[in-house]
């Protein structure tokens, strides 16, 4: 047996005690901070090396880096908006202040429509590659059929049912994203102790066009919102706390993750049915990983794919004051998620998203550095407009990876 997969399987159980363990699934700072940290380091995993590699090659560690940062700066703001907006909405808000935040929640309703197509795309294809097939038109067919039914379960009122049956992801998938990142990191002891650790000479270039895609990556560390609507369950405090806190372990697994799996890019060109091209990359690390990767990427992908139908569901009630129930949300949320999937391939549809979101981080952007400017905190009201300004760029400016 490789010392790999031995290594692998070992880590992971190892990382499932402790991510699975019941008094930690208690705990309410773990769950705060679980909840958004699940989100960031999902779905980037399965797409951030192929992307990377091929647009900035070993580079792609100072990408992944930048990346992070833009979400952080992101994640200031709303955390801002946490401590001090959210009492005026709980008050009585301005109008602008109100309208913001209404036009913030059409937005990130929208994106979720996005998230759905492309969770669900990335779990068909992922699927699929356990039988060799990788031919977009099939993806797409199944990632139909799978958002079909979670639209039906979600009309019928069944997504809770669902739900229960994923709770388990989260810790699962964090317990194999552990494993592997040790065993990426034995290999790496393993190579430099026997003299063949190097990295590869690519050759990709390196200019406008590579950063515009780089820019269209936002999706890979979107997720820390999700703090911003957990009011119901957690203090303000704990929830500034944990998505801080969350956003600082996510940028260190990814900066990690991309470190040690840049010794095996290769110069593979990034084309439609290519989405599942990490389980290529890291054939050399050993026969158990690709099962384990597809299993993670399954987990992580239904359970995302759930949450964000409820959460768009949720959000079009709220807009439309209850006049439209969450069951009719979920059924448009699946239907455009549908519209999306037939419209756009992977790559197109992981920008759009990025777009998506990123327009609701302007929002609250524009949001926090007018509530930093009502306290005359003004160094801290230019840094969010300096945020807004990059969005700005990202919306009008990323492109698709495969251009």
């Amino acid at each position: 047996m490789e010392i790999t997969t031995v290594v692998l399987v070992v880590a992971s159980l190892a990382c499932a005690v402790l991510f699975l363990n019941p008094k930690l699934l208690r705990s309410p700072r773990w769950g705060a901070t679980v909840t958004p940290l699940a989100s960031i380091i999902g779905s980037g995993f399965l797409v951030v090396g192929p992307i990377l590699a091929a647009t900035t090659g070993t580079l792609a560690w100072f990408a992944m880096l930048a990346l992070c940062a833009i979400g952080y700066l992101f994640g200031s703001a709303i955390r801002h908006n946490i401590a001090h907006v959210e009492p005026l909405l709980n008050g009585n808000p301005t109008k602008l202040v109100l309208r913001l935040e209404r036009a913030s929640e059409l937005v990130l309703s929208f994106s979720y429509f996005i998230s759905v197509a492309y969770y669900l795309n990335l779990f068909a294809a992922f699927a699929l590659r356990l039988g060799g097939v990788t031919d977009p038109f099939v993806v797409r067919v199944v990632a139909t059929c799978v958002i079909s039914c979670i639209g039906v379960l979600g009309f019928l009122g069944g997504l809770k049912a669902l739900e229960r049956l994923t709770l388990g992801a989260v810790g699962l998938k964090l317990s194999l994203i552990g494993g592997l990142l040790i065993t990426l990191s034995v290999a790496t002891v393993i190579a430099v102790h026997g003299g063949t650790f190097n990295w590869p000479e690519l050759n990709n270039a390196t200019g406008s066009q590579e950063l515009r895609i780089v820019l269209g990556l936002v999706i890979l560390v979107q997720g820390f919102e999700t703090s911003r609507y957990l009011g119901d369950s957690y203090s303000p405090e704990m929830r500034i706390a944990t998505m801080r806190h969350a956003q600082w372990i996510s940028t260190g697994i990814y900066l990690a993750f991309v470190v040690l799996i840049t010794r095996y890019f290769t110069n593979t060109p990034l084309s439609a049915g290519n989405e599942t091209g990490i389980l290529d990359m890291l054939k050399p690390i050993g026969s158990a990983l690709l099962p384990v990767i597809v299993l993670a990427a399954l987990a992580s992908q239904l359970s995302a794919a759930v949450a964000d139908t409820n959460g768009a569901g949720g959000l079009l009630s709220e807009l439309f004051v209850k006049r439209v129930s969450v069951n009719v949300g979920n059924v448009v949320t699946a239907s455009v998620a549908i519209a999306i999937t037939w419209m756009a391939n992977i790559y197109e549809i992981i920008t759009y998203a990025s777009k998506a979101f990123v327009i609701y981080y302007a929002l609250q952007s524009i949001q926090a550095a007018l509530a930093a400017k009502r306290q005359s905190k003004f160094a801290r009201a230019v840094l969010y407009l300096v945020g807004v300004l990059i969005a700005v760029v990202i919306i009008l400016w990323a492109i698709p990876a495969n251009v």
